[in-house]
């Protein structure tokens, strides 16, 4: 059942006060392990500040903000609650990186050997995955965009009609590979896959961590919590970008208008983003396996595309104060009049 502006009658603030105790109860369970442990292993408590960090800063890798954002915008479009894409798609990755964490606590040597090879094979099936995704819904939410906009024209009206179905030869090869992900769970499996990647800095450097604590005899509850807390800050800020993406796209559909100048930018930069991110990640991952080494093949290759995590979240950030600042002066003017 949708309200009279097209927007759908779900709750956001229902919705993101249930994650927002999960992320809550994941920072308490890391809490819990990691304190009683401090008092005669001092080492944890940098160790643990670190895997906290280092799981706030992987919530901001680039692709991570354009995964969440995209499956927003396509649930939005869909007319599904999408508040708690983020929170699954950080809790899929965790589910990763504490399986290993707790394998290397467990079982340190066999990990030791085995982590070379299920690093390589994991980095290229995580990277193959990551680009994958990010290609598919970043052209499928550009199908949706371009259909919405032929039936805005065609009405005679400035708003964009939800729901829309996309349209073309390359929408109707993507459209059922990811018509799957209808639900904000869906994405769990996706977020796993993701993490099979063990090539970024911040979860070799975890799992380096709890082997170095391992050899010093820290207690089991102190070598769990490293992940957690990882997993915590990681949880945090994916699960704050698809909530504030999910009220920004509500906020901007309650208005025709808003909703088609809003949606029509911040769409673009996020599919560009997506598209983009996915090609360098997929040209990173399979250059190597084809012997492409040389020339914009390394270039590409070196590119470091975590700070574009950022820049991203600071530019719709900013392109959301601008849109709100138009429409309330917008308003009074109309209120003035």
């Amino acid at each position: 059942m949708n309200r009279p502006d097209g927007c759908p009658t779900h709750s956001l603030s229902g919705g993101w006060r249930r994650f927002a105790l999960c992320v809550a109860g994941l920072h308490v369970v890391g809490l819990l392990l990691w304190l009683p442990a401090l008092p005669g292993h001092p080492i944890l408590l940098g160790m643990g500040l670190l895997a906290y960090t280092f799981g706030l800063r992987h919530a901001l890798d680039a692709d991570h903000i354009a995964a969440v954002d995209n499956t927003v915008r396509k649930l939005t479009e869909q007319r599904r609650d999408p508040s708690g894409v983020g929170f699954f798609f950080a809790l899929g990755h965790s589910t990763v990186v504490i399986l290993t964490a707790i394998a290397t606590t467990f079982a340190m040597h066999w990990v030791e050997r085995a982590l070379p090879g299920f690093e390589a094979a994991g980095g290229v099936i995580g990277g193959t995955v990551s680009g994958l995704f990010l290609l598919i819904v970043g052209f499928i939410n550009f199908a949706i965009l371009g259909r919405t906009l032929q039936l805005a024209r065609r009405a005679g009206t400035p708003g964009v009609g939800a729901g829309a179905s996309p349209a073309g030869p390359l929408t109707a090869l993507l459209w059922p590979l990811f018509r799957f992900v209808s639900r904000s769970w869906h994405v769990y499996p996706i977020g796993f896959l993701f993490g099979l990647g063990f090539d970024t800095a911040s979860e070799i450097a975890l799992l380096s961590m709890s082997a170095s604590a391992a050899h010093q005899a820290v207690p089991v509850s102190g070598l769990t919590a490293l992940p957690i807390l990882f997993s915590a800050g990681m949880t945090l800020l994916d699960t704050a970008d698809g909530v504030w993406m999910a009220s920004a796209y509500r906020w901007a559909f309650a208005d025709p208008v808003r909703k088609l100048r809003y949606n029509l930018t911040v769409t673009s930069i996020s599919v560009a983003a997506a598209i983009t991110i996915g090609v360098i990640e997929l040209v990173q991952v399979w250059s190597p396996q084809m012997g492409l080494n040389g020339g914009i093949w390394k270039s590409l290759q070196e590119l470091d595309i975590g700070p574009l995590g950022v820049g991203l979240i600071l530019v719709l950030a900013a392109i959301w104060g601008v849109t709100l600042i138009a429409s309330r002066a917008s308003r009074r003017r109309g209120v003035s009049a």
